[in-house]
């Protein structure tokens, strides 16, 4: 069977965010309905589909209704589907920072999808914050500085890959600090892994970076989502930021991620 225009849409916040429902991804999805979930993610940012309960093959034709998954030169890949990345924390570590993915390469991560297989009975929840709300409330003076002002970052993809160590930092990448995304609208686009501020002097970087980083992690412009096993969801990796709160100590967490992003300009580990 067929899924059609039958799905319901739930808003998480006011800014951005929605869960979706009475929606089966694991049947094929006719072509007005992708039309349609894309619009909706287009608008949205971070879409969460509960209990969607999608196995390795299911998640990787779910990104592709929105983008086309991202084959990752480093990271470490599912036995039987290439483009599926499995973490467990126990052993890859938690990413309690405010981040965005992909920043060795440019252009980084389109998109990211997360499926989770096992989570912990209480807390563990995800945080994601709005960069084009966040750089809307900036003063005009301060959006003309920073379109001159660029991001610099670790450029080694061996050192964003599940679990890894991260070592002397040799090669770089950067990325401008405002960027317009495809529906033409403005946005930060900054991540706690930013090394300096390129444009500016390096106390002038170190201020101003310290500022963008506390300015776009403000509540104002966050949503929380929690998690059941078989959750899925998906977010716009090039306006939003997301952090995932530590708060559950030695409980377990595990999840399948599946990336999005241009293959063109592909930055490779030295």
């Amino acid at each position: 069977m067929t899924a059609t225009l039958s799905y319901r849409i739930r808003r998480a916040g006011p800014l951005f965010g929605a869960e979706v429902s009475d929606i089966d991804l694991t049947a094929p999805i006719d072509d007005s309905t992708r039309a349609a979930l894309r619009r909706e993610f287009d608008e949205h940012k971070v879409l969460v589909f509960r209990g969607a309960n999608l196995t390795p093959a299911q998640q990787d034709e779910a990104m592709r209704i929105f983008d086309e998954p991202f084959d990752h030169p480093t990271a470490i890949r599912h036995d039987e589907h290439p483009l599926v990345y499995p973490y467990d924390v126990r052993s890859t570590g938690k990413a309690s920072s405010w981040h965005v993915g992909g920043v060795w390469r440019t252009p980084p991560f389109s998109i990211e999808s997360l499926v989770f297989e096992e989570v912990s009975d209480l807390g563990g929840h995800t945080l994601w914050a709005d960069l084009q709300a966040a750089y809307d409330d900036l003063s005009d003076p301060f959006k003309a500085l920073l379109e001159g002002v660029s991001a610099v970052y670790d450029s080694n993809a061996v050192h964003y890959a599940q679990g890894a160590e991260r070592g002397d930092v040799k090669t770089t990448v950067s990325h401008p600090v405002v960027r317009v995304d495809k529906n033409g609208r403005k946005g930060l686009f900054i991540s706690t892994g930013a090394l300096r501020l390129e444009g500016l002097s390096d106390s002038e970087g170190r201020a101003v970076l310290s500022y963008l980083l506390e300015h776009a992690s403000s509540p104002n412009y966050t949503i929380r989502f929690g998690w059941n096993a078989g959750d899925f969801v998906l977010w716009n990796n090039l306006a939003t930021w997301h952090y995932a709160i530590d708060d559950y100590g030695t409980q377990p967490r595990r999840y399948r991620k599946v990336l999005a992003a241009s293959p063109s300009e592909d930055v490779r580990p030295v």
